[in-house]
C-alpha cells in the first residue's frame, strides 16, 4: 500500500481516454451482480472516451469541475462534480456525479482524496452535497457513510440494458 496521498489535479482533454478506461473498469468491477452482465460488457472504452472528449469540451461553463487522482504520474481515479441536477434544472445544491478508482489501486486512500477534494470546492459556494448510489452497492454506501453522508430517503431506479437497477441519494450537509 502507497501511503503517499495522490495528486489531485483538474482533469485536461488528453486525460479522457484514461478516465475512460477507469470508469469502464471501475463500473464492471464495481457493478457485477448488482446490473445485467450484457449491460456491463457492452460497456466500450472507445465509445465513452469520444462521448467524455465532447462533455469535456462543454464542461466548465455550467460549474462541473471533473478531477483526476495522480500517483507516480499514473491516472489512477476520476471525479466530477457540480450544480446538483434535478432533471434538467440545475440547483442550489452541489452533487457529486461520479467517482471512479482504478480497481488495482482500490483501498489506497484514493477515492477519499478525491471525494475530499470535491467537497471542500463546493464548500464555499454550496450548503449541501448530494450523489446518487446502488441500493445494493454496500461497499460504496459504506464509504460515503465513512465521509459522513447520509441516505435521506429518496430513491429512484437507474436503466440498465432495460433493467431498473434502485439508487438512492445520500447527502451531506452542511458543508465543511
Amino acid at each position: 500500500m502507497d501511503h503517499q496521498p495522490p495528486r489531485i489535479r483538474p482533469m485536461t482533454l488528453a486525460d479522457c481516454d484514461r478516465v475512460s478506461e477507469i470508469r469502464v473498469r471501475g463500473w464492471r468491477s464495481a457493478y457485477r451482480g448488482l446490473m445485467p452482465q450484457p449491460y456491463l460488457d457492452a460497456l466500450s472504452v472507445t465509445a465513452d472516451a469520444e462521448k467524455r472528449r465532447a462533455r469535456f469540451r462543454d464542461d466548465g461553463h455550467d460549474g462541473v469541475v471533473n478531477l483526476v487522482a495522480e500517483r507516480d504520474g499514473e491516472i489512477v481515479g476520476w471525479a466530477v462534480h457540480g450544480p446538483y441536477r434535478d432533471g434538467d434544472i440545475r440547483t442550489a445544491d452541489a452533487e457529486l456525479y461520479a467517482i471512479y478508482v482504478d480497481p488495482a489501486h482500490l483501498g489506497n486512500g484514493i477515492g477519499r482524496a478525491l471525494l475530499e477534494t470535491s467537497v471542500r470546492q463546493c464548500a464555499p459556494s454550496y450548503a449541501r452535497m448530494f450523489l446518487w448510489v446502488l441500493r445494493e452497492n454496500a461497499r460504496a454506501r459504506r464509504f460515503y457513510e465513512r465521509a459522513g453522508f447520509h441516505a435521506d430517503g429518496a430513491e429512484e431506479p437507474y436503466e440498465a440494458g432495460g433493467v431498473a437497477v434502485p439508487e438512492v441519494r445520500y447527502l451531506k450537509a452542511p458543508l465543511p
